[in-house]
């Protein structure tokens, strides 16, 4: 099998923008749970990691707006905002152009899919990157499902996209870390920015844990909307990983609703050790 690792994990600028604001305690712990989830994935001796994101408008905007895009280079540049405002050095990322049209090629074959030679990361890659491979030695696969810009993916083919990213995986030698990063609940660059639903965070956990298709595809954007603020689209990236591990389940290493963060700060990860095909 060659995907030997796939979690998610939460990002928002405020991560690496304001941590003194937050109690110790619960920024250490936060943080704590991050670099956990970075010696997963050096113990699990990946090729390359695929950052399956919520992109921010930063190089997909209303004049082409693909459903999925995958990278295809043999390296990025990021942060593309401002690096003294997110706190992370403006750098280049090291990624794969083979590996990475092997697996395009590959995705193609279920779920049509955009590629670009030219991807500059914003804080929804950069953000999980400085805590999951602070040595930026790892070669980055970045895909992007849209969930930012109406009509937005549905859920159900955004699960496509993770089952077909599986068998992608599957197709190659190389050995494949897999992470989905966005919010869950959150409001950002809105007068709720801040603004946090703790319970409808832990009951789409409740769901993501246990691996039920059906509970997680049967969100509504208006009801997402409503409760989970224009944020919570972003757990389209979750649910394709959760297709990755069809039939297995999740385990939450952590979730803590931290204000200044903005966002429902979550790192989980699925069970592949008793993997099997899907």
């Amino acid at each position: 099998m060659s995907l030997v690792f796939a979690g998610v994990c939460s990002h928002a600028p405020g991560i690496t923008m304001r941590p003194e604001q937050v109690e110790p305690a619960r920024r250490d712990a936060f943080f704590a749970a991050y670099a956990r989830m970075g010696r997963a994935i050096h113990d699990a001796r990946p090729d390359a990691l695929v950052v399956v994101a919520a992109e921010h408008f930063a190089n997909f905007f209303m004049n082409n707006m693909p459903a999925f895009a995958i990278g295809m280079a043999d390296d990025y540049e990021g942060p593309i905002e401002d690096a003294e405002w997110l706190k992370i050095k403006r750098r280049k990322v090291p990624g794969n152009r083979d590996l990475s049209e092997r697996l395009i090629v590959r995705v193609m074959d279920e779920v049509d899919v955009a590629y670009s030679e030219e991807w500059k990361f914003d804080h929804g890659i950069m953000v999980p990157l400085s805590f999951l491979t602070p040595d930026y030695d790892l070669a980055i696969v970045p895909a992007n499902i849209n969930c930012q810009g109406p009509p937005l993916t549905p859920l159900h083919r955004a699960w496509a996209f993770g089952r077909a990213l599986r068998h992608a995986a599957d197709a190659v030698p190389e050995r494949i870390a897999v992470i989905g990063t966005g919010g869950i609940s959150h409001w950002p660059a809105t007068p709720n920015s801040g603004k946090i639903n703790e319970a409808w965070d832990r009951e789409f956990l409740k769901r993501w844990v246990a691996n039920d298709r059906a509970a997680m595809l049967s969100y509504s954007d208006t009801d997402t909307y409503r409760d989970a603020g224009q944020g919570g689209f972003e757990i389209r990236t979750f649910i394709a990983i959760s297709a990755l591990a069809e039939g297995l389940p999740g385990e939450i290493w952590h979730y803590d609703a931290i204000r200044p963060f903005s966002v429902g700060c979550t790192i989980g990860v699925m069970k592949l050790k008793d993997s099997v095909a899907v």
